[in-house]
């Protein structure tokens, strides 16, 4: 869904909360446990523009982790800043 809106030149922004800011840790390989590496899609959503890619502070504590344990450059944003992060969109997928 973020590719085809981006494709159509809608502007996207990617917020990663809880468990799926696992998607952006590097190091990974799924391909031992017979699953896709889905790491490549993430790393194509640059070449559709989109570049607005955001993460849970709070999330990434949690979970033992820090911004150079992605492959993306994410921006991190605190818990109390999700709320106007979303209000600055006009239209919200939730997954």
């Amino acid at each position: 869904m973020l590719l085809t809106a981006a494709a159509f030149d809608q502007p996207v922004s990617v917020l990663f909360v809880d468990d799926g800011v696992f998607q952006l840790k590097s190091g990974q390989n799924p391909e031992v446990l017979g699953l896709k590496d889905t790491s490549a899609i993430f790393r194509a959503l640059a070449v559709y523009d989109v570049n607005d890619l955001y993460i849970e502070q709070e999330s990434l504590q949690a979970r033992g982790l820090d911004p150079a344990d992605l492959i993306l450059p994410v921006q991190v944003i605190a818990r109390n800043e999700v709320n106007a992060l979303m209000q600055r969109h006009q239209v919200i997928i939730q997954d």
